[in-house]
């Protein structure tokens, strides 16, 4: 399929995570800038303040780790928990359906691995066509049923 992109190709939610950083950047500064300004403060209650924006900014930098990577060999579904690694022919189907948070990838273990690198959160068609890019890419990969690809619509 000449649609298909160039391995590997990483997906995440590119919006989600500009925002999430700026936010967790922006919380940091602000909350050490008001510390250090705040002269009836000892050190030790300075500190504790930059402490509290450092793991504020930890828990955001956390929050956009979500990504889905696609190579040659298989797919790595990164997400909040963990990582894990599946090959090309592990991978059943790939759901993206109207009200879904993110992708689902239905396994040929009988289990379904939730995909968050794919959210429609902040801008649903990128993340359709995503979906679709990587339902493309594991019917064009994986030795299964054409007919078992997923259902990625553009009914969100």
């Amino acid at each position: 399929m000449s649609d298909l992109p160039s391995l590997p190709v990483t997906f995440r939610p590119a919006r989600t995570r500009v925002v999430l950083l700026t936010a967790g950047v922006v919380i940091f500064v602000v909350i050490s800038t008001v510390a250090l300004l705040l002269e009836q403060l000892s050190p030790g209650e300075k500190l504790s303040f930059v402490v509290t924006g450092a793991l504020l900014f930890g828990v955001l930098v956390w929050l956009s780790r979500p990504k889905v990577v696609a190579d040659e060999s298989g797919v790595t579904v990164v997400n909040f928990a963990g990582t894990r690694r599946l090959e090309w022919a592990e991978i059943l189907k790939v759901n993206l359906r109207t009200g879904d948070p993110w992708v689902f990838l239905n396994l040929s273990d009988g289990t379904s691995l939730p995909a968050l690198g794919i959210q429609p959160g902040i801008n649903k068609q990128r993340a359709i066509a995503d979906a679709n890019t990587l339902r493309a890419l594991v019917e064009a990969r994986s030795i299964t049923d054409p007919d078992a690809s997923g259902d990625a619509d553009g009914r969100l």
